[in-house]
């Protein structure tokens, strides 16, 4: 079956529903914490792309897997440290925080590529990336004298991480190798799991936390990755990126009615500055797209 247009973008409505769902969850857990939540995580995500992979893509994933090359790695350890930073986080700070500073990740990504691989950037970016700074810097001058600013920063390492690895794979694209995204996922995975696995001891997951993990790791991260990446295949970047913002608006409204956490106004108004810069942004590279 052909997916149209109009098919994949409500299929990655669903996807960000499906991400947006980690914050709420998150607030439910009963004994894991901190790097103990990004181990199992990560661990139950692993397993179920070792289900969901060769089912997929057919064993010969594997043997792509050993044969992919350096780039291949330098993204999965570029996924690690996003799922590591984006849990860890959540167990600092609010969940609008996190993903409010998520959300600069495509204007992030941008000036990588403007940096590292010349990509030039018109001045509707440029003036998007100001914004979406100041919009930080005030969500992170605010948190300065109640502690939720190392939540803040830690969460920023996952726009960074993703800035890197989206660079890192244009340009092995452009060296002409191609780099699959999902597999890298998988690397990723099971990095985070092995590198949280000593800072997580003791373990102390009641039954209750590993089925809400276990939930996070297969219908949070695992099946929406493979969809994203299904969907990639006919819409555009911009009309992605924009689309991925919902995220932002479901995962604070989950967590406001799932879990009672209130978004602060600086986080508002912070927020309400960097998605807006993200959406104008967004919507001028679609109209310029489709203009050209």
């Amino acid at each position: 079956m052909t997916l149209t247009h109009g098919r994949a973008v409500w299929m990655m409505v669903g996807v960000t529903l499906m991400w947006a769902t980690a914050g709420v969850v998150t607030r439910h857990l009963e004994g894991a914490r901190s790097f103990e939540v990004t181990f199992w995580r990560s661990a139950f995500t692993a397993l179920a792309l070792l289900v969901i992979l060769p089912a997929w893509q057919g064993r010969s994933v594997f043997s792509n897997i050993r044969q992919g090359g350096r780039a291949l790695w330098v993204s999965g350890v570029c996924w690690s440290v996003m799922f590591t930073a984006f849990m860890v986080a959540l167990t600092l700070t609010s969940t609008a925080n996190v993903l409010v500073t998520l959300a600069t990740g495509p204007l992030l990504t941008a000036l990588a590529a403007r940096l590292f691989i010349g990509h030039r950037l018109p001045l509707r970016t440029w003036l998007a990336i100001a914004a979406a700074g100041v919009g930080i810097g005030w969500m992170y001058g605010a948190q300065l004298g109640n502690g939720e600013w190392l939540g803040t920063l830690v969460a920023l390492c996952v726009p960074i991480a993703g800035a890197a690895n989206w660079t890192s794979v244009q340009h092995a694209n452009a060296q002409g190798q191609r780099i699959d995204l999902v597999p890298a996922v998988l690397i990723g995975a099971v990095l985070s799991s092995l590198l949280t696995l000593p800072l997580a001891w003791p373990l102390e997951a009641t039954g209750r936390d590993l089925m809400l993990l276990g939930f996070l790791g297969v219908f949070q991260l695992a099946i929406p990755c493979v969809i994203s990446v299904i969907c990639a295949r006919v819409l555009s970047a911009p009309e992605v990126s924009l689309l991925a913002l919902l995220e932002v608006i479901f995962g604070i409204t989950l967590a406001w009615i799932g879990a009672g956490e209130v978004p602060g106004a600086t986080v508002l108004t912070g927020g309400a500055v960097v998605v807006g810069a993200l959406v104008v942004n967004e919507l001028l590279a679609v109209r310029a797209r489709r203009a050209g």
